[in-house]
């Protein structure tokens, strides 16, 4: 088998047209023929190529709306066919089937159609290709004689080899491509089948298949001799840090896009918890050391910050509203030093001051939009993968129960949602303190305990961190109190309001002390576990 195979007849078919122009007149110019259907042919034709339209190759007038024009056997033998393979060859000559050498093709947009709000059942089924997986698969089976390009960002790396080869493609090459292409195949398969699997409500299939496109190479993992790389999911929606702009500073880190992706986890339910104000977290080792809700982004950021300035120094900040000026200001300030900002949007104004500021602050843009639900998280684990549905259930006080001590009143409850929220995003054993801003105009964090191998020792944290702020704030944990000896610390710290999923075979216990000690005790009834 030759390593160098010349590019005389290339079949090109895409529903993405990104460069197909250039790369097909590139084609052309070395006297390659070009093969070609549908709206592809035309767009090639209008630009002043010669086409030779699919049907006149198979035989056939492409049928169906097009759901049968290249699934016939002068297309796929040409493909498919050994060039050295004696029977091959007759059949060939018999049938007056010309090889094809080159095969381009992406596929019909599914992943695009179904990520659009309210798509029809039977419009995204239409955008299920079936011949062109088909020529891509035939194509990368037999690589030793076929190049096949699925993206094209590839157009440009196949056609530098053509000119320095004068006309060929390498075996390498076309083993790497092939390769391309069926990881490409089966992250469309994998797609569509979780479209499927979920119209028949089944969230965990037998087989999971998981297709992510790699986003960046990074330059290491949590540790200097860990290899990391980021990887996206093609469906999603949402704001995320990995698919998110940046704007300004250094190459991101596997350990800045994990705490990013907690503070923007953090400001989005901060902000579902009130939709009329402003969020922001500052985020150390993907807990949350300082969270607020405010009028406007520059007082939500003042207020995050305020929670715990020492361990919030060189963290991350995530906001759920447009850095301004004002907000960008608070940044710049001496006493603030961070490594990633991550909002929604920034200012033009923002945007200047803060790349004058900082020459190498990771700044990254998001956009706005709505994150779905219902969506599943997996998690590694040796030997296997962990998989449960996102924790994305918001707090609901008109579904707590008041189980003891004064009845909450509507600003408790309020500043009691937002601190559910915060503690959710903590690591268990997780206790956040906070309540209404002493500086005014919002609420915010106090003080944090987290990761804690027991609740009394995160009660004792929380309730260290918070200081003098403990007196009168609201204390949620993201779990049951086993024994009252937490609520009492809490207590005794000065807290007024506790908050917690209830459920334990002592609750009562936690009850009489919050009675005797006139404090109010809410339960959820929801466990906010994080591990």
């Amino acid at each position: 088998m030759p390593d160098l195979v010349p590019i005389r007849r290339a079949l090109l078919s895409v529903s993405d047209k990104t460069g197909i122009v250039q790369f097909a007149r590139a084609l052309a110019a070395r006297g390659v023929e070009l093969i070609s259907t549908g709206g592809t042919a035309r767009t090639l034709a209008e630009a002043g190529l010669a086409v030779t339209p699919v049907e006149r190759v198979t035989g056939f007038p492409e049928m169906m709306d097009g759901r049968v024009k290249t699934l016939h056997p002068a297309v796929h033998a040409g493909i498919l066919a050994l060039r050295d393979h004696p029977d091959h060859a007759a059949a060939m000559r018999a049938h007056a089937i010309g090889a094809i050498d080159l095969v381009c093709v992406n596929l019909y947009p599914f992943e695009r159609t179904i990520a659009r709000p309210g798509v029809a059942r039977g419009e995204a089924v239409e955008q299920i290709d079936i011949g062109g997986p088909a020529m891509v698969r035939s194509a990368a089976k037999n690589h030793e004689w076929v190049a096949v390009v699925t993206d094209p960002a590839d157009y440009a790396r196949l056609l530098e080899e053509v000119e320095r080869t004068g006309g060929a493609t390498t075996r390498a090459l076309r083993a790497d491509l092939a390769a391309a292409a069926f990881a490409h195949t089966s992250a469309y398969d994998a797609a569509i089948a979780a479209y499927l699997r979920g119209a028949t409500h089944e969230p965990f299939p037998e087989r999971l298949r998981l297709a992510f496109e790699r986003s960046a190479v990074l330059r290491y993992g949590e540790n200097p001799h860990q290899a990391a790389a980021a990887y996206a999911a093609p469906a999603w929606t949402g704001p995320s840090v990995v698919t998110a702009e940046q704007l300004h500073g250094k190459p991101l880190s596997y350990n800045n896009l994990l705490d990013a992706a907690a503070a923007l986890d953090l400001a989005i339910m901060l902000a579902d918890a009130d939709p009329g104000r402003a969020a922001a977290c500052v985020v150390k080792h993907t807990n949350p050391c300082g969270a607020a809700l405010a009028d406007d982004a520059a007082q939500a950021v003042e207020l995050a910050i305020a929670g715990d300035p020492l361990a919030g120094y060189g963290g991350i900040v995530a906001l759920s509203a447009e850095v301004d000026a004002p907000a960008a200001e608070r940044l710049c300030a001496e006493d603030a030093f961070f490594e990633v900002v991550v909002a929604p949007s920034f200012e033009w104004a923002a945007l200047e001051r803060l790349r004058e500021r900082w020459k190498n602050l990771r700044l990254l843009r998001t956009g706005h939009g709505t994150r779905p639900s219902n969506t599943l998280e997996a998690r590694t684990i040796a030997g296997g993968l962990l998989v449960q549905q996102r924790d994305d259930r918001p707090g609901d006080p008109a579904a707590w129960t008041h189980a003891a001590g004064p009845a909450p009143t509507p600003d408790q409850l309020a500043a009691a949602r937002a601190l559910e929220a915060i503690v959710r995003a903590l690591s268990s054993n997780a206790v956040a303190i906070g309540g209404p801003a002493p500086e005014g105009g919002g609420v915010r964090l106090f003080g944090a305990g987290a990761g804690q191998m027991d609740r009394l020792a995160s009660c004792r944290i929380a309730a260290e961190k918070a200081g003098v702020l403990a007196r009168g704030a609201i204390a949620a944990s993201d779990a049951f109190f086993p024994f009252p000896d937490g609520p009492r610390a809490l207590i005794d710290a000065g807290v007024a309001m506790i908050v917690h999923p209830g459920g334990s075979r002592r609750d009562d216990e936690t009850f009489t002390l919050c009675r005797e000690r006139g404090v109010t005790c809410v339960t959820t009834g929801v466990r906010r576990f994080r591990h």
